[in-house]
């Protein structure tokens, strides 16, 4: 039953705010997600902007063929600066990403760092060698893709 991580930067060409109010706003997760995922959110009245202590449910599908729910909280927010959210009820035994962004020379870094432990004990550690591991990769690459989509390209 080990635990990985996987970590993600990316450059975005908009400024701290800009960047804050995008992705501080939970129905933008669709826009971030690949539309094969079938992300739907399932939340009632729920807020335009993330707060500490939010409980956010979803629907998705992280393998072909297989739907699941998943509820997230908003553990820890600081405003233009970092928000963590943590499965409560999901396919992973243990998820909690780390969003984090600061301003740098024209623009802003984004920086991910997820830690989970997926379930099943040392199958799902097979798991995540043979499947987990690199779909998450590829979810945060198709992310980078939707951020340069939104806010241009960046340039040094």
């Amino acid at each position: 039953m080990a635990f990985f991580q996987f970590y993600q930067e990316q450059k975005i060409n908009a400024n701290i705010i800009e960047v804050w109010d995008f992705i501080s706003s939970p129905r933008n997760l669709k826009v971030i997600t690949p539309p094969y995922m079938g992300f739907d959110i399932t939340s009632q009245s729920m807020s335009e902007k993330m707060y500490q202590g939010m409980i956010i449910t979803y629907k998705v599908s992280p393998l072909r063929g297989f739907k699941t729910d998943w509820m997230t909280e908003i553990t820890h927010l600081k405003d233009f600066e970092y928000f963590v959210d943590e499965q409560r009820i999901g396919p992973y035994k243990l998820w909690h990403h780390q969003h984090m962004i600061e301003p740098i020379k024209k623009g802003v870094l984004m920086r991910d760092l997820i830690t989970y432990q997926p379930p099943f004990g040392f199958i799902g550690d097979i798991a995540n060698r043979l499947v987990i591991k690199r779909k998450i990769s590829e979810i945060f690459e198709y992310r980078k893709t939707a951020l340069v989509k939104h806010f241009g390209a960046y340039h040094d």
